[in-house]
């Protein structure tokens, strides 16, 4: 790849973008500081306890068949487990882990109201990864288990009347992946629809829209800073259009990580009423930041497709691991069942090696089924393992009613962010709504806070497209990624708050102010020669103007 041309580059995703801003920062012996890519630098370690431990457990039950046989064992055996459960946690006290999957273990008993010595057998079964995900859309306690969480942070006391189905996949972009391509195979979208999309958002849904796969038109709902990254209602009456078929929209968003406030959900909720017909997707990833969490999902069930991923909450971005809900009464069932005869033959026979009856298959599981080819859909479904680890981060943040994790996971990012804002000698911006996880820094007001309007407006009219970007990788090591990638309208610079240290992000607002510094250095200096011009020919006006008045 051509890392030369910065003009070129611009064109490329941000993430693409992001390993030629590593390469011109990798030149120099300095340290780099990335910024750019969301992966946290912590992670919940009780629950990882937990699963090590639960594995240690597995092990015993597996080794209890074919002792004459050296490195073979069995599957696990349901009758007594609870007991033998009970005598393994018991001769390890202290143990980290041990504990915790004790408590669990009682919490699904004794506040889930579910089987003890079923649950335990599940997760054995699963952890040692000897069989097939089965069922295949999620393990039967893991999806009951999950759903209690999704619930709390999703849902949290919003009124939610029914229940909803759930597909366990590979992290949020596996669930993105599964259900543009559902959502074609069914003939809910095709070439030439159009599609909203809430920006700024996260640079795939963009992205993926433009594919010749889709080929979908897409409509920007645009939440601008002037309105506290919220959607005005001016922007949202565009879903009104009856061409729009559906919105995409990440919540709290990608890259101001600002959720959607009550009124905004109320007024799309309004909206919904009068399109009945529309189609939402909400990528909630972040929602597990913000206190009293209320998802679209929550407020619109019949409409919404939710997706959740574990991996920055829990700091599990190399587990993979989210899910897709769908309430049990839903638009895309509606709306499959109300194609043409013609259309309902086509898709009979797409789904009749499944299922002798294709037309009762729900959406969620066609979105299994396709995820394998539909041919493969008998060894579909997320590795078991994984299960167990997703399992065991919902329990951790259900008995955790003073949610102190949540309260450690807020205070990590905000206080990076307070950090940043000192070095930039700026106050920290204020915003009730905001969880903190990505900041995106706009240059403009940036430079208007640290110097004038004036400066700010030159500045941004010299800039070259990622100008800032790049310089800042070359001389200080920093890297950003452009917030034009995941469309904002302004020149702005993602920030993430979770992947550094705090000396690290106070650094990369000394960077940043440095830099600025370099530029209104350039500005006085042309404003001084433009002072001295100006001066020159004013002079130069008064005394022609004089020698007249003389003559």
């Amino acid at each position: 790849m051509d890392f030369s041309n910065p003009e070129k580059l611009a064109l490329l995703s941000p993430f693409e973008l992001k390993d030629a801003l590593i390469q011109v920062a990798s030149k120099s012996d300095r340290s780099m500081l990335n910024a750019g890519r969301g992966n946290p630098n912590f992670l919940a370690t009780t629950p990882r306890h937990g699963f090590f431990q639960f594995g240690l457990f597995a092990m015993t039950e597996a080794e209890r068949s074919y002792i004459y046989m050296e490195d073979v064992g069995g599957f696990p055996q349901r009758d007594g487990i609870e007991a033998r459960f009970e005598i393994f946690a018991k001769s390890r006290p202290g143990v980290p882990g041990i504990r915790f999957i004790e408590a669990a273990v009682s919490y699904v008993r004794d506040q889930l109201g579910m089987s003890a010595g079923d649950f335990i057998y599940e997760m054995c079964e699963a952890i040692l990864g000897c069989n097939y995900p089965v069922p295949d859309r999620m393990l039967r306690h893991s999806e009951k288990i999950v759903g209690h969480y999704i619930h709390r942070e999703m849902v949290g006391k919003h009124p939610f009347s029914g229940k909803f189905d759930m597909y366990a996949v590979e992290g949020g972009t596996a669930a993105m992946t599964y259900i543009f391509n559902s959502l074609r195979e069914n003939h809910l979208i095709k070439a030439g629809d159009t599609i909203a999309l809430g920006m700024p958002i996260f640079t795939p849904y963009i992205e993926i829209p433009h594919l010749n796969d889709y080929q979908l038109v897409e409509l920007m709902i645009d939440a601008p800073p002037e309105n506290n990254w919220q959607f005005t209602k001016q922007e949202l009456d565009k879903l009104l259009d009856p061409k729009v078929k559906a919105f995409f929209l990440v919540n709290p968003s990608n890259p101001p990580s600002v959720r959607i406030n009550d009124e905004t959900l109320a007024y799309i909720a309004e909206i919904v009423k009068k399109r009945p017909d529309l189609i939402i997707l909400t990528d909630d990833v972040y929602g597990t930041f913000a206190d009293d969490f209320v998802s679209l999902f929550a407020m619109c069930p019949y409409n919404t497709i939710l997706v959740y991923s574990f991996s920055k909450y829990f700091g599990a971005t190399g587990w993979r691991m989210g899910v897709v809900a769908t309430h049990e009464d839903n638009i895309l069932d509606a709306k499959i069942a109300a194609l043409p005869e013609a259309r309902r033959k086509e898709l009979d026979l797409r789904y009749n090696s499944i299922t002798t009856e294709p037309r009762k298959l729900k959406f969620i599981d066609r979105l299994v089924a396709d995820s394998r080819t539909v041919a493969l859909n008998h060894t579909a479904g997320l590795s078991t393992p994984v299960q167990v680890q997703m399992v065991l981060f919902s329990l951790f943040s259900l008995m955790d009613e003073p949610e102190s994790y949540k309260k450690s996971m807020k205070r990590i990012v905000l206080r990076r962010k307070e950090a940043l804002y000192r070095a930039l000698g700026l106050p920290v911006p204020v915003d009730p709504d905001s969880v903190n996880y990505y900041h995106l820094l706009d240059l403009e007001p940036l430079a208007t806070q640290m110097y004038s309007a004036a400066f700010a407006k030159w500045m941004v009219k010299r800039l070259k497209p990622n100008e800032a970007l790049f310089r800042l990788a070359e001389e200080t090591g920093v890297i950003l990624l452009p917030g034009r990638g995941f469309g904002t309208a302004h020149a702005s610079a993602r920030v993430s708050l979770a992947n550094l240290n705090e000396y690290d992000y106070a650094n990369i607002g000394r960077a940043i102010r440095k830099l600025a510094e370099e530029f209104y250095a350039q500005f006085e200096k042309g404003s001084g020669s433009s002072k001295a011009v100006t001066a020159a020919k004013t002079s130069g006006g008064k005394a022609k103007a004089g020698k007249k008045a003389k003559k």
